[in-house]
C-alpha cells in the first residue's frame, strides 16, 4: 500500500481488526519512510446484478438511491443509522439471492417496503407513498390493505441471526 502522504511504496501493518461482522477489515499503517500513520479498509466488492427499470432501461444497481429513499423515510423516526445499514445490508444480500445478472426495480422497493413495515410503519408508509406513485388518498390506503394480505409478495419475514426483527 502506497503512502498517502509520501507516495513512498512500502508501509507496514500495525493493527488489523474486523468490522461489520467480519465483511470489513480495519488496518493501522505506518509509512517507513516518512512515519506517518493511516489507516486503511479492505471490504468485499460484490458484482451486483443490472436493475431493470419501470420503463425497460438498464442501469448499475446503486446502494446509494436504496440508502437515500430509506433515510428520506426514517426523517425524524426513532431509527438509528445502525438499524438503517442493516436494511440496506440485508436488501443487498437479498438480491443477489433473487439474481445474479438482473433484477426488477419493483422487486427491490418490495424488498425496502418490507423491511421498512417490520421497523417503523410510519417510515413505511412514507416510502410506499412515494415509491407506488398514488394518485389519491383512496388508491393509497386500498394498496396498503391490499399489501396487509399479501406481504409484497416476498417472503420469508427478514429475522437476525438471534430471530429478532431489530434491524
Amino acid at each position: 500500500m502506497k503512502c498517502p502522504y509520501c507516495s513512498a511504496p512500502d508501509t507496514k501493518v500495525l493493527d488489523s481488526r474486523n468490522l461489520d461482522e467480519g465483511c470489513v477489515i480495519r488496518r493501522r499503517r505506518k509509512c517507513e519512510t516518512c512515519q506517518k500513520r493511516f489507516t486503511t479498509f479492505e471490504t468485499i466488492e460484490l458484482s451486483m446484478p443490472m436493475v431493470i427499470k419501470r420503463d425497460g432501461r438498464r442501469e448499475n444497481f446503486k446502494k446509494e438511491k436504496i440508502k437515500f429513499g430509506i433515510e428520506k423515510a426514517c426523517e425524524k423516526r426513532p431509527i438509528s443509522a445502525v438499524q438503517i445499514d442493516r436494511i440496506i445490508n440485508n436488501i443487498e444480500k437479498a438480491v443477489l439471492d433473487i439474481s445474479d445478472k438482473e433484477i426488477k426495480s419493483h422487486d427491490i422497493g418490495n424488498l425496502v417496503m418490507m423491511y421498512l413495515r417490520h421497523l417503523d410503519p410510519v417510515a413505511y408508509i412514507r416510502f410506499a407513498a412515494v415509491y407506488r406513485k398514488f394518485q389519491d388518498v383512496e388508491e393509497f390506503v386500498n394498496e396498503l390493505k391490499h399489501d396487509e394480505y399479501n406481504q409484497f409478495k416476498i417472503s420469508p419475514t427478514p429475522t437476525d441471526k438471534d430471530g429478532s426483527r431489530e434491524y
